[in-house]
């Protein structure tokens, strides 16, 4: 039997738009709105920046990310005339403008680290020049000890593996306009956050945020008690969609390539499975995919999809077929 799918039915999807807070561009209506933008990234510096198994080329940034970084900078420069104003009204001499933040959201495999990394290229090449950095929230896991004594290693990439704690203090400290502000770093090599090793993050004009679970919400306290979301911090969110089995079939396949490449390193913590044979690692990926990948999909990230400002859908050849933009 065909598992579910996270794609809507096509007449429930029309009926469901004419109330939609989401207006909805095919890919190519999506390219007109680059306008004049000027394609500032090279292919070879594309291919650089492109993840394994994702096909982005020159023309797939020309069609999405150069409208897509036309907006985005339209609304850092909305929010930076915001600031003025409000400084204006509170009557403040002494008090900086703070970063725009970006969360982008999605599945594993979906290709969230590719748009992540092209956003930010783009953005630090407009004519302003702005100071952009780029974090993951992969940093924030607990460490594999830590997962271990609370049998999460299995539930890795769940809401619950985080440090949250240090996540939220983290973007409160961007957001304050602190200098320096340090963020763990992870290995995928090892597949655990290293010890005593941070990047520093210095007051950038732009901060893209990428991560699963980004976008996640946690229950509120009857009280009324302030708890913050990590996406409380953000000044504009993406989400990146696919079908459920396409994302499947994208791991699956990222997987199948890693065991040809990253695994054949002793060093990596998945070494193991580059010693099997194909069959047994191809039934090990389906493991990892439906056991942990896809419960996480359909009980954390996909929920958390109507929250992003825009959404970018993708088909199966890993390329935007449709982009939804929030209504203001």
């Amino acid at each position: 039997m065909d598992q579910p799918t996270n794609a809507i039915p096509t007449d429930d999807r029309a009926r469901s738009r004419a109330t939609s807070p989401y207006r909805f561009f095919s890919a190519d209506e999506w390219a007109a709105f680059r306008a004049d933008t000027p394609l500032t990234l090279t292919g070879n510096e594309i291919d650089r920046l492109r993840s394994l198994n994702d096909p982005v080329d020159i023309a797939e940034v020309r069609r999405i990310y150069l409208s897509l970084s036309r907006l985005l900078s339209a609304h850092v420069e909305a929010s930076q005339l915001l600031f003025e104003q409000r400084k204006r009204f509170l009557d403040l001499a002494d008090v900086t403008k703070t970063p725009f933040v970006i969360g982008i959201a999605g599945s594993v495999a979906v290709g969230k680290s590719t748009t992540a990394r092209l956003l930010a290229e783009l953005l630090s090449r407009w004519p302003s020049s702005p100071k952009v950095d780029l974090v993951t929230t992969d940093g924030f896991l607990l460490p594999n000890a830590v997962l271990r004594d609370h049998g999460l290693m299995e539930r890795k990439g769940f809401p619950e593996s985080y440090d949250i704690a240090a996540l939220l203090k983290f973007l409160s400290a961007i957001k304050a306009g602190e200098p320096d502000v340090r963020a763990p770093v992870y290995s995928h090599l090892t597949y655990d956050v290293v010890p005593d090793t941070f990047v520093t993050v210095d007051r950038p004009d732009i901060l893209v945020f990428e991560g699963i679970n980004v976008l996640q919400t946690r229950d509120l306290p009857a009280d009324g008690t302030i708890v913050p979301f990590v996406s409380d911090f953000f000044d504009f969110s993406i989400y990146i969609d696919a079908d459920e089995r396409v994302i499947r079939t994208w791991y699956v396949d990222r997987f199948m390539r890693l065991r040809e490449t990253a695994f054949k390193d002793p060093h990596s913590f998945f070494h193991r499975y580059s010693q099997v044979g194909e069959d047994e690692a191809l039934s090990i990926a389906e493991g990892l995919w439906s056991d942990i990948n896809l419960r996480n999909l359909r009980e954390n990230i996909l929920p958390t999809r109507p929250r992003a400002d825009l959404i970018l859908r993708k088909g199966g050849d890993h390329l935007i077929e449709e982009v939804a933009l929030r209504k203001l």
